[in-house]
């Protein structure tokens, strides 16, 4: 499966910052985590931190597949509206899941302050507007729900939107919590990290089965090596999904491209992320050095013979659209690329244990917000493996 073209901004960025060797003999440990992206990064970084002997594989050199194709926009909103959601799963649990967002990007802050990981890590505002009149009547509702469990958000008008930011919609969303972080870097920066304190690591690492009759899992690799362990965690996001029956999400093609360096856009803009309620959507946020990035154009195809092509016409899309929202922005295209992104049908992640799997457990956050997912994982993870109670466990369980 090909996760990405190969322009994606963030490695072009930052290069190979580290590498690690192959798996070459037998190894045992309590924990072996599967996928070194930010999923990976991540939740290996709370086991280390609650104690486990782990050891991180990847197929690939680190944040090579997806997490070098990821926009990096934290958002604790859901791609599913709250108040569609709590007709799905109930009020109050939407609201939790929300909530829970909001909480995943101020542990993310606190983790990278702690660390002192330069990522690229700002704080920052999320503007959800309107495209149509129709779906101004909708998102008023979605204001409503939001303000009534405190969620921090303020109804802009059209007018108002016009006048901070320049955007053209039909009346939006202004939510005090979000962030945008350079995710690549973050989880190479993470993985370092946990090397020093003694994780082991193995890159360009093939895995050819898991054996998981025998009391303890074995991962066979296809150089004839084994690791044995407790557990194993798949972080390996939407390559995970070919390895279950269960359906769990619906696998598409997105884009996005980046703009040159230092594009003149107004200051308000600079500290918001920005996405609307076209299906599918449109996103943008700038980056740490003076960038604005867009996004979307989601396609259920993808042919690599013509992804290049392909790729090229979407990003020529992205640029109009961004010229009908934002009237009269010098957008001058530097990078563009596309990836694989996935949705679940409430919006929400699949994280612990699969019934299909003894000993395994998964972390598959998918959506718009499938890292601040991922930071959730950091204490659903250890929570299940101690036994201890999660309010999210039985929301983001599979079978449901």
């Amino acid at each position: 499966m090909r996760l990405r073209t190969l322009e994606s901004f963030w490695l072009l960025k930052n290069g190979l910052l580290h590498s690690y060797p192959s798996l070459q003999s037998t190894i045992s440990t309590d924990i072996a985590v599967i996928g070194a992206g930010i999923t990976g990064a991540l939740v290996s970084h709370a086991l280390m931190e609650a104690g486990y002997n782990v050891i991180l594989i990847d197929k690939r050199d680190v944040g090579q597949g997806s997490t070098s194709a990821t926009t990096s926009m934290l958002q604790y909103e859901i791609d599913v509206p709250l108040y569609q959601l709590a007709e799905m799963i109930g009020e109050q649990n939407a609201a939790l899941c929300y909530r829970s967002g909001m909480e995943a990007i101020n542990q993310l802050e606190q983790t990278v302050s702690k660390e002192k990981i330069d990522c690229g890590f700002q704080k920052k505002k999320s503007l959800y507007i309107s495209h149509n009149k129709k779906a101004a009547q909708w998102l008023r509702k979605e204001f409503d729900i939001r303000n009534k469990y405190q969620l921090g958000v303020q109804w802009l008008s059209a007018k108002e939107v016009k006048d901070h930011y320049g955007i053209h919609c039909f009346g939006a969303i202004l939510s005090n919590t979000a962030a945008s972080v350079d995710a690549y870097k973050l989880a190479h920066e993470l993985i370092l990290l946990n090397v020093k304190r003694g994780m082991r690591v193995f890159d360009q690492t093939d895995i050819s089965s898991f054996d998981f009759e025998s009391e303890q899992p074995v991962i066979h690799t296809k150089d004839g090596h084994t690791a044995s362990c407790n557990k194993i965690v798949f972080c390996s996001g939407f390559e995970t999904t070919e390895m279950l029956k269960e359906k769990v999400a619906d696998l598409f093609y997105t884009y996005a491209c980046v703009s040159e360096q230092d594009i003149p856009l107004n200051k308000n803009l600079k500290e918001t992320l920005v996405w609307n309620t076209a299906d599918p959507y449109i996103y943008m946020r700038t980056t740490d050095d003076g960038r604005l990035l867009i996004g979307g154009e989601d396609s259920s195809t993808n042919f690599s013979f013509f992804q290049q092509r392909t790729k090229e016409k979407k990003a020529k899309k992205l640029v109009e659209k961004l010229q009908t929202i934002l009237p009269g922005v010098d957008f001058i295209e530097d990078f563009s690329w596309g990836g694989t992104f996935g949705s679940t049908k409430d919006g929400l992640p699949y994280i612990g244990v699969s019934p299909e799997y003894k000993n395994a457990l998964f972390v598959l956050g998918f959506g718009g917000n499938g890292i601040t997912f991922s930071i959730q994982a950091m204490d659903i993870i250890p929570d299940i493996l101690n036994d201890k109670h999660n309010k999210l466990t039985e929301l983001y369980k599979f079978g449901r």
